[in-house]
C-alpha cells in the first residue's frame, strides 16, 4: 500500500512535461507552467514580449499596464491525451478590468484535475479506497506605467495541490501542500516608427514568476520548491501596408528554472545521520541556480551545464484586419534538459466583443504525451 501510494504522487508529479524532465525531481506544482492561452501555445509558447490581452497575467503582467479594456477569458484543454485518461483536464480563467485613475488589474484562476486514484495493496489488486487529485492556483495582477514605454508588474497566488490526500504513507498521513508566490515583471515597448514606410514597433520584457516556499505534503522537513521560472523575450509587430490591414507579429522567449534542491544532514539520538533533499530558499534558489548541475537520468548521472538549462521558444503570428490570425511557432529543450521538441499551430478569430483561439501541438515523437494536444479558448470583451 505504501509503495502504491508512493507510486501514485511520482506520477501525478512527472507526467507534466510542462517542466523539463531534470527539474521533474525538484520542483512541486509544475501545472503553474503550463502555457493558459492558445495564442501564446500556438506561437511555440512565447509571449512575456506580446502580454496585450488577459492572459498577460501569466507571461508578463507588466503587459497590463498598456491595456484600457475589459476582457475575460476561458482556455480548456483535455491534457495528455495519448494517456487515454478521461478525466485528466486543465482548465484557466482569466479577467482584466481598468480602473480610471488605478489601472488595469485582473485575477486569474488555473484549475487541474488529476482524476479519480485507487489504492490497492502490494498482494493483492483489490481497491481499498479512492482519492480525488487535483491542484488549483488562485491569484491577482496589477501593472502600472513608469512612462509611456516602460510598465512594472506583478502578481500574486494562492496555491493549494491535493495529490494524495487522507492516505499515509507508513507513518506520515498525506496532507494538501499549500504555498503562496509572487511574479516580478517589467515590459518597454518602443513608440511606433516608420519601416519600409509601414508602421513597426520593438518590445522587450521579462517576469520573473512563482517565487515563493517550497510545498510540503508530510513533514515539514520534506519542501519542494515552487517552479520559479525566468523568462524574458523580444517581440516585433510590423504592418505589411500603410492602412494597418495585414500585421505580423514575430516573437521569441528564453526561460529557465530558477528552482534548486540541496542536502541536509540531520544527526539522529543513536549518533547515526540521515541526509534529505530540501528546497533550497526562493532567495537562495536566484543565486545557486546560475550553475551545472547534475541529475540521474535512470541509467546514470548526467551534468546539465549553465547554457543547457535554457528553454526556447520562437513564434510567429499573421493578423488580418485584426479578424483573423493565423500563428507557427517551434519550442525547444536540450536532451539532458527535458528533451521536448516540438512544433506548434493554430489560428484566432474575432468579431466584435467575441474572440476564440485554438493551438495544436506537433511533436517530433509520435508517442510524446504531448503529441496531438489541443486547447481551446474563449474571450469576451466587454
Amino acid at each position: 500500500m505504501k509503495k502504491t501510494i508512493l507510486l501514485a504522487l511520482i506520477t501525478v508529479i512527472s507526467v507534466f512535461p510542462a517542466v523539463s524532465k531534470a527539474q521533474i525531481a525538484i520542483t512541486a506544482v509544475p501545472f503553474l507552467q503550463i502555457e493558459p492561452d492558445s495564442r501564446g501555445a500556438a506561437m511555440g509558447n512565447t509571449g512575456v514580449a506580446l502580454a496585450d490581452n488577459a492572459a498577460a497575467m501569466f507571461w508578463n503582467p507588466a503587459g497590463l499596464a498598456f491595456q484600457r479594456d475589459n476582457q475575460i477569458s476561458l482556455t480548456h484543454s483535455n491534457w495528455l491525451k495519448n494517456f487515454n485518461v478521461s478525466d485528466l483536464f486543465y482548465d484557466y480563467v482569466v479577467g482584466k478590468m481598468y480602473i480610471d485613475g488605478i489601472g488595469t488589474v485582473g485575477g486569474h484562476i488555473t484549475f487541474l484535475n488529476l482524476g479519480e486514484q485507487a489504492v490497492t495493496r502490494e498482494d493483492s489488486p483489490d481497491v481499498i479506497s479512492r482519492f480525488n487529485s487535483y491542484e488549483v492556483a488562485v491569484g491577482l495582477s496589477y501593472g502600472f506605467e513608469v512612462n509611456k514605454n516602460l510598465a512594472l508588474g506583478s502578481s500574486l497566488r494562492f496555491i493549494y495541490s491535493s495529490l494524495a490526500s487522507g492516505t499515509s504513507v507508513g507513518q506520515q498521513r498525506v496532507n494538501p501542500g499549500s504555498s503562496v508566490a509572487i511574479d516580478l515583471a517589467a515590459l518597454y515597448k518602443t513608440n511606433y516608427f516608420s519601416l519600409g514606410g509601414n508602421n513597426a514597433q520593438f518590445s522587450a520584457g521579462f517576469n520573473l514568476s512563482n517565487i515563493g516556499p517550497g510545498m510540503q505534503y508530510t513533514d515539514n522537513a520534506q519542501k519542494d520548491p515552487l517552479p520559479t521560472l525566468l523568462r524574458f523575450g523580444t517581440a516585433f509587430s510590423y504592418e505589411l501596408d500603410p492602412e494597418g490591414f495585414n500585421r505580423i507579429n514575430v516573437a521569441l522567449d528564453v526561460s529557465k528554472i530558477m528552482a534548486r534542491t540541496k542536502d541536509q544532514i540531520t544527526t539522529n539520538q543513536d549518533g547515526t545521520q540521515d541526509t534529505m533533499r530540501v528546497a533550497s530558499g526562493p532567495l537562495e534558489a536566484l543565486i545557486d541556480s546560475w550553475d551545472s548541475w547534475t541529475h540521474f537520468n535512470g541509467q546514470e548521472n548526467v551534468e546539465v551545464s549553465l547554457l543547457q538549462q535554457f528553454m526556447v521558444g520562437a513564434g510567429l503570428e499573421y493578423w488580418y484586419n485584426n479578424t483573423f490570425a493565423l500563428r507557427g511557432g517551434y519550442y525547444y529543450e536540450d536532451p539532458n534538459n527535458g528533451d521536448r521538441k516540438y512544433i506548434t499551430f493554430g489560428a484566432g478569430l474575432r468579431y466584435n466583443a467575441i474572440g476564440v483561439d485554438f493551438s495544436y501541438i506537433k511533436t517530433l515523437e509520435s508517442d510524446h504525451p504531448l503529441a496531438n494536444t489541443l486547447r481551446f479558448s474563449l474571450l469576451v470583451n466587454f
